[in-house]
């Protein structure tokens, strides 16, 4: 943990900054992943609300 104290004795605690990192773009079969897992999931929200509709 970082601490500084000023002239007056206080003491003042500091979280540490996370290293910044640049973010790379996905590859072709990440891409392909995160649409196939945005389908199945839109599938799977339209069942639950057919079912909720189906039962209430």
């Amino acid at each position: 943990m970082i601490s500084t104290t000023d002239e007056r004795g206080v003491i003042n605690n500091f979280a540490k900054d996370p290293v910044a990192s640049a973010a790379e773009y996905p590859s072709e079969a990440q891409q392909r992943r995160y649409w196939i897992m945005g389908a199945a999931s839109t599938v799977f929200m339209a069942g639950v609300f057919a079912l909720a509709y189906a039962v209430s």
